[in-house]
């Protein structure tokens, strides 16, 4: 088990250093899976029946076809799970068919922020609409101050004299954007 730590961990100098990373290892936290193509809804549901918590944010989309229009649901974050479990556990994610990897950097995986994924779930759960958008760095920096997604730091946009949030989560290299009243902001 320690071998084990010190290998996910890098170099640890004292025995403080793997018990503290052991301990990490088996705090629950979010995770990004990184799924097959348009395996998003399979692997969510194939984790339900596991028991193991997820997070799959979804978005209304209207497709027009000649003969008809349909609403579909997609993901808002495509090719992407979010998932809540001890690194430890890890093997019962990546078991589920249509999951590659858990996403992270030189084969370890990469806790995403606790208080971003409350506030990201608080917020679509309460209703808030949110799209796709083109993953972005740089632009005015923000912080939402009231309602469902407060606390949560973006990039201000405005379109058509209406202020918009954009989330970016950093770990997968994608956005999403969120109308706001202006006033619910404050700068970052």
């Amino acid at each position: 088990m320690a071998a084990n730590a010190l290998t996910m961990a890098g170099t640890l100098t004292n025995s403080a250093d793997v018990m503290n990373s052991l301990v990490n290892e088996g705090a629950a936290r979010w995770y990004a899976a990184y799924t097959s193509a348009n395996h998003e809804k399979r692997v969510a549901e194939q984790l339900g029946i596991r028991e193991v918590e997820y997070f799959l944010p979804l978005y209304a989309s209207v497709r027009q076809w000649k003969d008809r229009r349909v609403e579909l649901k997609l993901p808002l974050f495509p090719g992407y799970v979010f998932v809540r479990i001890a690194l430890l556990e890890s093997l019962r994610v990546l078991q589920v068919p249509g999951v590659a990897r858990l996403v992270g950097f030189g084969g370890v995986p990469t806790a995403l922020p606790e208080e971003e994924m409350a506030a990201l779930r608080t917020g679509l759960e309460c209703g808030v609409r949110a799209q796709p958008h083109p993953f972005l760095r740089r632009g005015r920096h923000a912080r939402i101050k009231a309602g469902p997604l407060a606390g949560l730091q973006g990039i201000l946009v405005r379109r058509k004299n209406r202020a918009r949030f954009i989330l970016s989560v950093e770990l997968i290299q994608r956005s999403v954007v969120v109308e706001v009243d202006e006033a619910d902001l404050e700068p970052a």
